[in-house]
């Protein structure tokens, strides 16, 4: 008998098997939940859905536009009369005009930034108002967030600022739910390779500043990130609400680059060695190189 037993919950924002949110419902699957899914509106992402949903028996696969007020109201009555009542909701579910996303966040559009924040941000709002009526016993609600909504990441950009916004709705959401018995929280994991974070670009330069940095001098999995989604699905997190949860092998904790100056310093003198032996033995003993 697993964790999620009897359960039942809803999946938004699933785009292929790459996805966090496909990582998350696979440790769902494994603890015996059951799964509804969501997909963007059109004929390609619903085929991309039902290849991973369709084999695990869900009864629930629908089209969704979070900017559609009567849209999201349709899913969650599907999910009730298909389900019942839900215990947990997943919101994996962000978006930015490609064009404001690649720019610096100066030269951003008005009319991206507030589709960005409509998209990125609002939906997690209203998808909770909905959510919690189809809760009647109470449950949980988990949104993907990322550190570049904490610190700057060069290259995130608009989406850095939208996700700030999203951290705080999921704190005034926790406040909001509470005293419904929902619980509130954002899973904010390291880099790892999804169709969204293709977007953004520089995702192996992120992967690999984060295995030179982080005190477990590694990066995440995406397993990792599964088991820690599905534990704050869980009644096992039932005391945890409001919460941003880093799953990022510690990045988040750093204040400076830490080893990863040494590990720098190692891998230019290994290049130069084999290069130049002798230059490699000046900068060994160079005291300047040595205060780098």
């Amino acid at each position: 008998m697993g964790l999620f037993t009897g359960k039942k919950g809803l999946i938004l924002g699933v785009a292929n098997d790459f996805s966090i949110a496909w990582s998350i419902s696979k440790k769902l699957l494994e603890e015996g939940a059951e799964l509804g899914f969501t997909h963007l509106p059109g004929d390609k992402m619903e085929r991309r859905v039902r290849k991973l949903a369709d084999p695990i028996g869900a009864k629930l696969i629908t089209p969704c536009d979070v900017q559609k007020d009567d849209d999201i109201a349709r899913v969650f009555a599907q999910a009730r009369e298909t389900y019942g009542s839900l215990d947990f909701v997943l919101h994996s579910i962000a978006f930015a005009p490609i064009d404001d996303l690649k720019c610096p966040f100066v030269n951003a559009s008005r009319e991206g930034f507030k589709t960005a924040m409509d998209i990125s941000v609002y939906s997690l709002a209203i998808v909770a108002r909905h959510a919690a009526d189809a809760m009647p016993e109470g449950g949980s609600i988990v949104t993907l967030t990322y550190f570049g909504g904490e610190r700057v990441v060069p290259g995130y950009n608009m989406m850095g600022v939208c996700k700030a916004a999203l951290d705080a709705a999921v704190k005034y959401l926790a406040f909001d739910l509470g005293p419904r018995k929902i619980r509130v929280n954002g899973l904010s994991a390291g880099p790892v390779k999804t169709l969204a974070a293709s977007a953004v670009g520089d995702a192996d330069k992120l992967a690999g500043l984060y295995e030179m940095t982080s005190p477990m001098d590694r990066n995440i999995t995406r397993e990792e990130v599964g088991s820690a989604g599905m534990f704050l699905l869980s009644d096992h997190a039932s005391g945890i609400s409001g919460e941003i949860m880093h799953v990022d092998c510690g990045y988040n904790v750093m204040g400076s680059p830490g080893r990863a100056i040494e590990k720098v310093k190692k891998l230019i003198l290994d290049k130069v060695q084999a290069a130049n032996p002798e230059l490699a033995a000046t900068l060994q003993n160079d005291d300047e190189l040595k205060r780098l």
